[in-house]
Parts: structure tokens; C-alpha cells; sequence
């Protein structure tokens, strides 16, 4: 996720999160490639396989930006590019939904070709990349919502909903620039790019409490995402295929 900076915010530092995630039969790793840190749990150990997808999703973008520098630094739409390698077209999709720059999506991106390049070894698999999840299970799984407010919540995601992509951006927490001060907007989608661009698109457009209101407004004018939850100073709205739970 990725806007212009206007606001100072509180950094994750270490990921925390990370050790606290026991996804039940399923072995946990860390995979690192430059700024590419990934969280991962799977039915074995696949280090080596996650890395050489990493390696591979990080050259496809590398490489069109070389050749598209402003695809970097637009805080707008990119336009169709039937040569552009798949994971870039998935980071154009995903901004052209969501009326965002197509770096907006990089994080999502990256997550879901890992995760389903990851699929040909494992049925199971979750993907996590700073924040943002793609996640396929055989069973209901349970996903914590952390941002600045008081409430300890989380959102149930339904087998029937996966492969599905959850991401999150906010205006006081993490690394990524934003435009908004929301505590937290966390959006689900069949596409993670999608999830990962309109988390941004829906943080950027929250300026105060009563922008909270215009959640369903802005969530319905991008079509593919399934639910969006979204903290404010304390005040929750959720729209969609959203079921809260306490963590």
C-alpha cells in the first residue's frame, strides 16, 4: 500500500503479530528478499520454493518499472498494458478498481502469486506481506484486526469465502504514506491486489469521525471487494460480508 506521506505514523518495528499466529497443522516460515518479508504457514516447509516466487514476482515488477519509471510514483490509475508480465497486470487491475496508483497493490500482489505459485505443494497455505493476507484454508480461520483503537476484534473468514484476500491500511500505523487518519480499514476480496488498493483508496478519503458514515459509498463504488471493516477513533463501520468476532 502505497500513497503520497502526509501524516506522521507510529511504525510496526518488529512484527509482533508474527509470533502469536499459530495457524493450527500447519508449519510457519519467514521468507526475506530485500523489501520483501513475508510471513508464511503451509502443510511442509517451503522456504526455497516461496523464495524462487518472490525472486520471480519481484523481477516482473523491477523489470516494467525500468522500462515505466513513473509506474513507481503514480498516485493514479496505470492503463492497460496487454505485454506488462502477470503480476504487474494484477497491481494495474487492482488500482484501476480502486482509482489508485498501481504500487497501491504491490503488497497484495505479491502475496497472492506467492500463495498460489505455493498451491502446486501445499492445499493450505496463508501468505502474510506486512499486513496484508492471502489466505486459503480448508477450514474457518480467525483474523485479527490490530490498529491504535481499544477493541481487541477480528473478523471470521468462512471457508467457502477462500482464496480470498485480506488487507488493511491505515493513517496511524505501519510505513505505507496515506492520505487518511483512520485507525485501521481492512478490506476483503477474491483478488488480494484488489483488497490491498481499495483498503488504500477507502483509508485515504477518511479525514475525520463522520467519514466513518461513508464507508458504503465508497466500498460500492468498487465492485469486486466482498466486506470492508473500518476504525476510527473507537467508532466501527462494516459493510459487506463482514462477521466481527473478539480476539
Amino acid at each position: 500500500m502505497q500513497t503520497k506521506k502526509k501524516n506522521k505514523k507510529i511504525g510496526f518495528g518488529e512484527r509482533f503479530y508474527r509470533k502469536i499466529a499459530k495457524p493450527k497443522g500447519l508449519i510457519s516460515f519467514e521468507v526475506s528478499v530485500k523489501e520483501t518479508d513475508l510471513w508464511i504457514s503451509a502443510e511442509k516447509e517451503l522456504i526455497k520454493e516461496a523464495e524462487t516466487l518472490v525472486l520471480d514476482a519481484r523481477h516482473q515488477i523491477e523489470s516494467y518499472i525500468e522500462l515505466h519509471p513513473d509506474f513507481l510514483t503514480s498516485l493514479c490509475p496505470w492503463q492497460y498494458d496487454a505485454l506488462a508480465p502477470p503480476v504487474v497486470k494484477d497491481m494495474i487491475n487492482g488500482s484501476k478498481k480502486a482509482n489508485v496508483g498501481p504500487m497501491a497493490s504491490v503488497a497484495g500482489a505479491i502475496a497472492e502469486y506467492v500463495g498460489k505459485g505455493l498451491l502446486k505443494y501445499t492445499t493450505q497455505v496463508i501468505v502474510e506481506n506486512g499486513g496484508d493476507i492471502f489466505v486459503k484454508l480448508e477450514r474457518e480461520l480467525n483474523v485479527s484486526v490490530f490498529s491504535t483503537s481499544h477493541y481487541d476484534i477480528g473478523i471470521i473468514i468462512k471457508k467457502d469465502m477462500m482464496p480470498i484476500g485480506i488487507c488493511s491500511s491505515s493513517g496511524k500505523i505501519g510505513h505505507s504514506l496515506s492520505f487518511g487518519c483512520s485507525d485501521i480499514v481492512c478490506v476483503t476480496s477474491s483478488s488480494t491486489s484488489i483488497a490491498d488498493a481499495a483498503a488504500t483508496y477507502i483509508a485515504n478519503r477518511i479525514k475525520k469521525d463522520e467519514d466513518i458514515k461513508k464507508i458504503e459509498k465508497w466500498a460500492s463504488y468498487i465492485k469486486s471487494i466482498k466486506g470492508v471493516l473500518a476504525i476510527v477513533n473507537d467508532n466501527i463501520s462494516v459493510w459487506g460480508e463482514i462477521e466481527l468476532t473478539l480476539i
